[in-house]
This record gives C-alpha cells, sequence and structure tokens, in this order.
C-alpha cells in the first residue's frame, strides 16, 4: 500500500484532473486519500498551494514517463505519436470525459492569479518541451524541427483535450493525433532529404 503523501499527492492529482484545483478542497483530498486530515499539513506544511506545487511537478514527470512507455514499443515514431493520441481518446472515453491533463487544467485555472503554480505548470510544459525535442531529434528531425514538432504536438493535445472534454466526443484528439503523427512524418521525410 502507498505511504500516506503518496497517497495525498495521487489523490489530489485526480481530483484537480476532474474538478480543477480551485474546485477541489483539502478536507476532499484527505478523504479520498484515506489520510488523517494533519498528514496533509504535515506533509504540505504550505498547505494547499504547496501541495499543488507538488501535484503538478509529480503529476508532470509521471505523464512524461507515460509518454516514453507507451511509445517505447512503438514501430516508429509517427506511429507513436498517433497511438499516444489515440490511447489519450480512449481514456477520455473509459473515464466519461474526466480525466485529461491534470496540469494544463490547473494552469488554465491559475496563470493569472497564483504565480507559485503558474511557475510549477510552466516548468512543467518546458520539460516536456525539452524530452519531447529529443525524442523527435533521437529519430532523426533536427533539433529546431524538433522543438517545433514538440510544441505543435503539445499544443494540439491540450486543446484537443478542451475541445474533448467540453463537447464529449473524441474527434478532436483522432484529429489531432492523425495531423501531429503526419507532421512527424512530414518532418522525418524532410530530415532524410536534407540527409
Amino acid at each position: 500500500m502507498a505511504g500516506t503523501k503518496d497517497r495525498i499527492l495521487d489523490s489530489s492529482a485526480e481530483l484537480f484532473r476532474r474538478q480543477g484545483y480551485t474546485g477541489t478542497g483539502v478536507k476532499q483530498i484527505v478523504a479520498e486519500a484515506s489520510a488523517p486530515f494533519g498528514s496533509l499539513y504535515h506533509f504540505f506544511p504550505g498547505g494547499k498551494e504547496q501541495l499543488g506545487e507538488e501535484v503538478i511537478r509529480w503529476s508532470g514527470d509521471m505523464y512524461m514517463q507515460l509518454f516514453l512507455t507507451f511509445v517505447a514499443d512503438a514501430p516508429d515514431v509517427a506511429t507513436a505519436v498517433e497511438e499516444f493520441f489515440a490511447g489519450a481518446a480512449e481514456t477520455l472515453r473509459e473515464t466519461d470525459y474526466a480525466d485529461a491533463c491534470p496540469i494544463a487544467t490547473v494552469a488554465l485555472e491559475v496563470a493569472s492569479t497564483n504565480e507559485p503554480l503558474r511557475r510549477a505548470t510552466a516548468d512543467v510544459f518546458h520539460r516536456w518541451f525539452e524530452t519531447l525535442t529529443g525524442y523527435f531529434a533521437e529519430a532523426g528531425i533536427p533539433t529546431e524541427a524538433s522543438r517545433k514538432l514538440a510544441i505543435q504536438m503539445l499544443c494540439a493535445i491540450e486543446g484537443a483535450f478542451v475541445f474533448s472534454r467540453a463537447m464529449r466526443s473524441t474527434e478532436a484528439l483522432e484529429v489531432a493525433g492523425r495531423t501531429t503523427a503526419a507532421a512527424v512524418r512530414e518532418a522525418l521525410v524532410t530530415a532524410r532529404g536534407n540527409g
């Protein structure tokens, strides 16, 4: 069984993903985590804001690892990207459109009102850009083009999550996955042609 701190982080991430940061109370977090109320302040003396920062960073790392694990067995980079979007669409359907990206959900809420949480979300997005840039570069795409693809992919998936949740349809994720994979294929062809 996970330790109390890990249960609090995990429960918070799930609640933030479904309800947002401001829509989630600390009493609800400790109840979901089956943790004593005081344990939240024991592990996070800065209260909900500190917890929010740690959840954002923890979730960001977890989601990037999930991506890297998910794509490890794909036959090629473009297929990996398309399958990742398809997996995200399947998760949305299975969770009745409740589970999307907790980082983007929180970023939309707090970017103009809470500087520590804004910084935490920005740090996660920067790490995602760097990791994806490296992933595409390893496939043979030049670094500058890889960075553009990384940004394009993250814009596509985060935007598609918003549309899919609001419209209760995975069409946006499916289209975003196909068009992002097509952009990756085009970048690979261009890189091979210039190589």
